[in-house]
């Protein structure tokens, strides 16, 4: 049986938000009534930035609000889209008179509430809204349906957007950095064993001790198949060499490689395969140019690890650069 560290299951994300904003009452503040996370001294003229979604991937979305991310996140239930009302009141308090950009992974309930959120938002000319829509999991590539699932390269959106904000760039100029590194990051995942949502006594799915789920989801999505189990520098092999096909990069390319724990890998775990990546790559004759690793955005206590890799054009270094100070991300 798998213990937590719980009161009610149901509670569960409401007193973690409420604990985050304890514990950082400097940086967040926790509107349970509206069930938000806004900075806790918000911004001024400025491009105010608007993230969400379900809860279970901590610590995204409310650990990246502060200075150089985001204003206000909004999070849902373990899992599940947050309520279009609730994205209005997030949109509505991240303006502060330049307009508001919303982040939204690609999942249905996300993407169709925050699209209600921003038509709401529009009403007599309210707050005017981008978004920018993320959709990096390589694993989810199709033609047909809803298209590629958003992962771990929502932190790299959040941090470029949230830097060109910072510096003073106008609505659309904030959106279409977004969405150009959106449009240009991948993601792949395996994880060694799943998640056990709050409450529950086993995990989404199993795995025996030779097996390796490849190209999971942050919801405990199951892979596009499986792999047998293999040493580090194998596994790692398995997610970084497609990326680098896809994303068609050869010797003297540069990349932002963020190598992200699904949350139950240890620091240990995640320094080795971070030290696979730098390898892998630069075997290829690719030169990392910034990385990091530890877990950023979680599928609750997931055994497994993804990699994000992202071009490193000139002017996208700047405001990976800049600084930021939030709960989870800060330099």
């Amino acid at each position: 049986m798998r213990r937590q560290i719980l009161n009610l299951p149901e509670n569960a994300p409401e007193e973690a938000l409420e604990g985050l904003a304890l514990t950082n009452p400097t940086l967040i503040a926790y509107d349970r009534e509206r069930g938000l996370v806004t900075r806790a001294t918000p911004a001024r003229d400025k491009v105010g930035l608007v993230s969400g979604g379900g809860s279970g991937h901590e610590p995204l979305h409310a650990g990246f609000v502060g200075s150089g991310m985001l204003d206000v996140a909004v999070p849902g239930a373990v899992f599940a889209s947050p309520t279009a009302l609730q994205v209005h009141e997030g949109t509505v308090a991240a303006d502060s008179g330049r307009g508001v950009v919303q982040i939204v992974k690609n999942y249905t309930g996300d993407v169709l509430n925050f699209r209600i959120a921003g038509e709401l938002a529009g009403d007599d000319n309210a707050v005017a809204t981008e978004t920018v829509l993320v959709d990096d999991d390589l694993a989810t590539q199709s033609e047909d349906g809803p298209g590629r699932r958003g992962t771990a390269a929502v932190l790299a959106v959040e941090k470029i957007c949230g830097a060109s904000a910072e510096a003073g760039a106008d609505l659309r100029a904030v959106a279409e950095f977004g969405r150009r590194v959106a449009r240009n990051a991948r993601t792949l995942s395996f994880a060694l064993s799943a998640g056990t949502h709050p409450g529950e006594t086993s995990p989404a799915f199993t795995l025996d001790n030779a097996e390796v789920e490849l190209g999971v989801g942050i919801h405990g999505e199951r892979g596009t198949g499986r792999i047998p189990f293999a040493d580090a520098d194998a596994l790692i092999a398995r997610l970084v060499d497609p990326l680098v096909t896809e994303l068609g990069c050869t010797r003297g390319s540069a990349v932002i490689a963020i190598v992200n724990g699904l949350g139950g890998a240890y620091p240990i775990e995640l320094s080795i395969a971070a030290r696979a990546v730098h390898h892998r790559l630069s075997g290829q004759g690719i030169t990392v140019a910034r990385s990091l690793a530890g877990s950023y955005v979680t599928s609750l206590d997931m055994v497994g690890v993804s990699v994000t890799l992202l071009p490193a054009d000139a002017d996208l270094l700047p405001l990976w650069d800049a600084p930021v100070r939030t709960p989870a991300l800060t330099w």
